[in-house]
């Protein structure tokens, strides 16, 4: 049986608030693997991508191992998560959510 190591992980506050991503680009040569995050926002020209991390096959193999076993953990708890087909959106502007701000 494995020890089981622990490890003290410290969370700078500056990354504590986490960045929002609704978009993952996913491309890989031979000896790595890179997932560049992006937020697609309404009213916003494309999408920017907020974040790139680049990874050994061997751990992204183990980071799509963690999140298979985290979603099962979900699911267990809050139900199934059903995948739907993006459903086309309206045309919105940022002063739509920045009421009173400047406009453009």
């Amino acid at each position: 049986m494995a020890e089981e190591k622990k490890v003290s992980i410290n969370l700078a506050p500056e990354v504590a608030g986490g960045i929002y991503s609704n978009l993952a680009i996913i491309s890989h040569s031979r000896s790595e693997f890179t997932f560049d995050f992006a937020a697609s926002l309404p009213g916003l020209p494309g999408p920017k991508i907020q974040s790139r991390i680049i990874m050994t096959p061997e751990h992204a193999k183990r980071l799509l191992n963690a999140l298979a076993e985290n979603i099962g953990k979900y699911e267990n708890q809050f139900g199934r998560i059903e995948i739907v087909q993006e459903q086309p959106r309206g045309t919105f502007h940022i002063e739509d959510f920045n009421p009173g701000g400047p406009k453009s």
